[in-house]
């Protein structure tokens, strides 16, 4: 089933788009935060707004996402395998497919974990400070950070293999197991077409898509749940968590920079045998799409006809490689997972031996199959693998301020991503030769305005 079927999330809405009111309702919490620091830091009033309204308001708002985490994950990933499934009929094409996205995504994940390990946006906050930012979950927070500490690698690998899946969906420490276990249905599922299991796959679709209808719901709620979390947090701490966050987004933003700017356009040029300045400029129209709706999914349509009639990319490599793409080929979205996970890690004052780094690489490649493609689909998948390696999931919070800015460059990222290996495919699977040959019988003059 086509992922162009599914609901769009980031529907078009008259009025204010959504972007703008989170971002109003980032400045205004943090201008009303720091004007309440200002003028009455630690005043019962403020202690009371911070305590009785914007914590239990930001807090019931993360609570709603979380509560998606395993259902959006299990339906999010089966379907990206079973999409993968066409690699059975399409053969080499499925497969140079598959390897491009897991290779050149393990790359931007890396580009990502260099970037925060060099910059460290994290070291600014102290253990106490966000223990107080997270006042509702300080005391499990901190449980889970302190077990973080004692954290074994080879139990964490032999955990991968659930002994019992139901256990494991009830612990946030071997969702692990719940990822590998539908990453085995979605691999049975290709592996026993029958009438039976299309039902059973129409089922998954279902919840998948009931999933993401109500996290469109949820995100209508984030103008107000950023304002109440930013007031809570600059009203407490001033302009040093401010410093932070921006410390933290440059990070992102760099990391996307030379991935987008300096990767892609290699692997386009030299994998690809096109121009980047051509490869750009016939896919800007899909990048700008992406960046405006945050939403690689709602970007699919547009995606398709960009690589059709701007890339003059063959149907039969385009429509596989986008669709399955706008599923599992997000390489934004794994950079920017790698990177909020370290984040978070060294916030908390939590260290991740080079061996937890590998984990996180091979996580965020799984994180990047699994994530839906609609604004803050990464957002769960995040909190998953914090409470994997024992890092407080709470600590998303601290991001939200900043997320759909860097949600929307993420996902111009990960629409990139996806024509980029659509170009390769086919430039690799001896396609691109093909369609041209095809073009230039159709003229009948062997016109050299025919090749792409």
């Amino acid at each position: 089933m086509s992922h162009a079927s599914l609901p769009e999330i980031n529907m078009p809405t008259k009025g204010m788009p959504l972007h703008v009111k989170v971002l109003i309702g980032f400045i205004a919490g943090a201008c009303f935060g720091l004007f309440a620091h200002f003028v009455a830091p630690g005043s019962p009033l403020v202690t009371g707004l911070v305590s009785y309204v914007a914590q239990p308001v930001g807090q019931v708002f993360l609570g709603l996402l979380f509560m998606l985490v395993l259902p959006l994950m299990f339906s999010a990933l089966v379907l990206g395998v079973a999409e993968l499934g066409d690699v059975a009929s399409l053969g080499r094409l499925g497969w140079r497919t598959l390897i491009y996205t897991a290779v050149v995504t393990l790359i931007a994940v890396g580009i990502g974990l260099l970037m925060v390990n060099l910059i460290g946006p994290g070291h600014g906050l102290d253990r106490g400070m966000l223990d107080q930012a997270m006042a509702q979950g300080a005391q499990k927070a901190g449980e889970i950070a302190a077990t973080g500490q004692q954290l074994d690698f080879m139990k964490l690998l032999l955990g991968i293999v659930p002994k019992n899946v139901i256990a494991a969906a009830v612990d946030d420490k071997q969702k692990l197991g719940v990822m590998f276990f539908a990453l085995m249905i979605g691999i049975g599922l290709v592996m026993t077409p029958s009438p039976a299991t299309q039902a059973f796959k129409n089922a998954i679709q279902g919840l998948f898509e009931i999933c993401m209808r109500l996290i469109g719901m949820i995100i209508k709620l984030a103008p107000y749940a950023v304002a109440c979390l930013m007031f809570a947090l600059c009203a407490q701490f001033g302009w040093e968590l401010l410093l932070v966050l921006g410390k933290f987004a440059l990070t992102v933003i760099a990391a996307i920079a030379v991935h987008m700017f300096i990767v892609l356009p290699l692997w386009v040029k030299f994998a690809g045998g096109m121009s980047p300045r051509a490869f750009f400029r016939g896919s800007q129209e899909a990048l700008l799409t992406a960046f405006a709706t945050a939403s690689s999914t709602g970007t699919l349509p547009v995606t398709l006809r960009v690589a059709e009639q701007n890339l003059k990319l063959p149907r039969k490599v385009s429509r596989f490689v986008l669709t399955v793409g706008a599923s599992a080929n997000h390489h934004g979205t794994a950079l920017f997972e790698g990177i909020t996970v370290l984040f978070l890690a060294q916030a908390f004052g939590i260290e991740l031996t080079l061996a937890h780094q590998v984990m996180v690489l091979g996580l965020c490649l799984l994180g990047g199959i699994g994530t839906a493609g609609v604004p803050a689909g990464s957002l769960p998948v995040i909190a998953m693998i914090c409470a994997v390696l024992g890092i407080p999931p709470e600590g998303v919070g601290i991001i939200l301020g900043v997320d759909r800015f860097l949600d929307m460059c993420r996902t111009a990222l990960n629409v990139t991503g996806d024509l980029a290996t659509a170009v390769v495919v086919a430039n690799r699977s001896g396609e691109v030769e093909e369609a041209e040959a095809a073009a230039v019988i159709g003229t009948g003059d062997g016109a050299p305005e025919a090749a792409t």
